[in-house]
């Protein structure tokens, strides 16, 4: 089933309510009151884009939305006012309600993905995915608790990228003491990956990773990745588990193992392989955040990853209304192409929203044999 036709089937099935009629219920008198003061305090009056493309300008208007950044007026965000001052330019806010994501169970018995959305100050938001394995204890376990590790390292560390090195470690640590405390050796074989972002001012993202699960970024219509797999193949990473005193294996599909065990070298829990190389030492990056370009940033799982690749998903996002009905058709999609891994994803619009649709897209129904020895 092509992506066209899964969108349009999933639209069929869902109720809606006419912008219009959203915004006749909406009080304009407060609303207009906060575009004014910020409009016309800090930037003068601006062009709004609306939904048919074309701008409507008032005589005094310098700027369109395109320029500031807030391309489609379907995700309609106020100014980060705070941000915006502290940047010097206006900034797009990104509310945790525009959010979507999905996680569906695939052929697995039961559902170890965990995602994750907060904010952990007014100007810091959080997300993450987490995909256990081994059991749901360690992805449970990060679910609860990464977000604590997070405000406790905040304490002393202003650097995000310092914050989430940090968190990784602590996390792994106590996740040790508590599967410890039940005293059952089995308990301690769980683990899971985690992909963390955090978003400050709006503006500074900064994302690490440990694992499979991805982070991705959509920039003028084209995917930008911002982690890399954790895994054997990779060079760097097959040295460390070889010099710890770790072995590789490979299954009929040519995928490796660590110790016959794990696909991954990098991970949170899987204390049993701590001492063959594998650690919950996460890679970071951080870029800034360019509304006028990026379209949403996408964490996925890797029943996603593993059938659709970056600039997939990104193409199939970029043909959705909004980023819920976004995260149900990559998830159906993936489905459709032979995932048999719970398959889940998290994307966060900004402010190009809707600027790259792209309505062409075809792919290739033979990657689900590609994929049948992937989760063996």
């Amino acid at each position: 089933m092509s992506s066209t036709v899964l969108i349009n089937l999933l639209r069929a099935g869902r109720s809606t309510i006419s912008r219009q009629a959203v915004l006749t219920a909406r009080s304009s008198s407060e609303s207009s009151a906060a575009s004014a003061q910020v409009g016309g305090a800090l930037f003068g009056v601006v062009g709004v884009r609306h939904a048919s493309g074309s701008p409507r300008f008032d005589s005094s208007q310098l700027v369109t939305w395109d320029t500031v950044g807030i391309w489609d007026n379907r995700i309609e965000e106020p100014i980060l006012l705070p941000s915006s001052i502290k940047y010097g330019r206006p900034i797009p806010q990104v509310s945790l309600s525009r959010v979507g994501s999905a996680s569906v169970l695939g052929l697995r018995k039961q559902n170890e993905d965990r995602l994750r959305t907060a904010r952990i100050h007014d100007n810091l938001l959080y997300f993450a995915v987490f995909d256990g394995h081994g059991g749901p204890h360690a992805a449970d376990y990060c679910f609860t608790f990464m977000e604590k590790f997070i405000r406790d390292a905040l304490e002393t560390e202003d650097d995000l990228e310092n914050v989430l090195k940090k968190a990784f470690l602590d996390v792994d640590k106590a996740l040790h003491t508590h599967l410890s405390y039940f005293n059952n050796d089995s308990f301690l074989t769980a683990g899971t990956t985690a992909t963390v972002a955090l978003l400050r001012d709006g503006m500074e993202l900064v994302v690490g990773s440990a694992g499979d699960s991805r982070a991705m970024l959509c920039r003028q219509g084209q995917a930008m990745k911002l982690t890399q797999d954790h895994t054997p193949d990779r060079k760097d990473e097959r040295k460390r588990i070889q010099k710890f005193g770790g072995f590789l294996t490979w299954n009929s599909v040519g995928q490796a193992n660590v110790n016959g065990r794990l696909a991954m070298t990098r991970s949170i829990g899987d204390f049993h392989l701590k001492s063959s190389g594998v650690i919950a030492d996460p890679d970071t990056q951080r870029l800034t955040i360019q509304h006028g370009s990026d379209s949403f940033l996408a964490l996925t799982t890797d029943g996603i990853n593993f059938l659709l690749s970056d600039q997939e998903i990104c193409d199939v996002i970029n043909q959705c209304q909004d980023p819920t009905e976004a995260a149900d058709v990559i998830a159906q999609q993936a489905l459709q192409y032979g995932s048999e891994d719970n398959a889940s994803i998290i994307i966060i619009p900004l402010g190009a929203w809707g600027k790259n649709q792209s309505s062409n897209a075809v792919y290739s129904m033979s990657r689900n044999f590609a994929s049948s020895g992937r989760w063996a």
